[in-house]
């Protein structure tokens, strides 16, 4: 039997390149998304690579109800999931100040709530197995504070804490739990980010300031973000750092108080 991938946030970007490596690698594939016409343009993409269907769910990962009954089509359609890859998130820039509550839920939600959903769904399954790979993404900024965006980085942090606690408990009992660490990568996640600032026009500015930097040939793309994943699937590790945020992760540790000077006059804008 060929073993088996349940993908959030599956219908682009880091999602969509982990969809289409493991189909590669021989995996059946369930995908999860909110938007069911995206997830079957992915699905399309996967059978004109002659690759098995996946088995395609809209799911909400903030909403509990929601992800429960995705884990369970699964299981129903496929009888066992292997690896679980945490992958929907959404990012968030801006002074502190300008963040309603509002706000932090839903990054919040999203970016932490929504794996917790998922993996609480289905550690009975992997328990009972004795076996399962679980993959959450993180980010450099759960690794680095970084100045204006302390909504995400809170985020991912959480994420980060929620992933090395995992490892320490869940290992002994047969279960993998790996953190994946990229910097920023080029995909559509800016498109449905957050950006507030000391008015409209310091918003947009965060914003093209953002997809500048995306759109650099340095940045990392979806598919080295993939590569990561599989890289940690395969070989059992327990934190891959891609590409770029080795950089970074090193000279924060090397110059912390230099990187967090050097972040606010980056990123500050009209904030004074």
């Amino acid at each position: 039997m060929a073993p088996t991938v349940l993908i959030t946030g599956a219908s682009q970007g880091i999602g969509k390149a982990t969809a289409l490596l493991f189909a590669r690698k021989g995996y059946d594939l369930v995908l999860a998304a909110r938007h069911a016409d995206h997830l079957e343009a992915v699905a399309q993409e996967l059978q004109g690579l002659d690759c098995a269907a996946p088995l395609t769910i809209t799911c909400d990962v903030t909403d509990s109800s929601q992800v429960d009954t995705l884990v369970q089509k699964a299981l129903e359609h496929y009888g066992y999931i292997d690896v679980l890859v945490n992958n929907a998130g959404i990012f968030a820039s801006g002074p502190v100040e300008e963040f309603s509550l509002s706000d932090w839920h839903q990054v919040i939600d999203t970016n932490l709530w929504g794996y917790i959903h998922t993996i609480n769904a289905l550690l009975p399954h992997f328990l009972q197995r004795g076996s399962g790979t679980i993959v959450n993404l993180s980010s450099i900024g759960g690794k680095v504070p970084t100045p204006y965006l302390v909504a995400y980085c809170t985020s991912k942090f959480a994420v980060t804490g929620l992933t090395e606690a995992l490892q320490a408990e869940l290992q002994p009992k047969g279960i993998h739990v790996c953190g994946i660490y990229p910097n920023l990568i080029k995909t559509g996640l800016m498109e449905r980010a957050i950006f507030r600032g000391k008015d409209e026009q310091d918003a947009q500015t965060r914003r093209e300031q953002l997809n500048s930097v995306v759109k650099t040939p340095v940045v990392e793309k979806p598919e080295d973000v993939a590569n990561a994943i599989w890289d940690a699937v395969k070989n059992n590790k327990s934190e891959v750092m891609v590409g770029s945020a080795n950089v970074s992760q090193g000279l924060y540790r090397l110059f912390p108080g230099l990187i967090k000077w050097v972040s606010r006059q980056g990123l500050k804008n009209k904030d004074k």
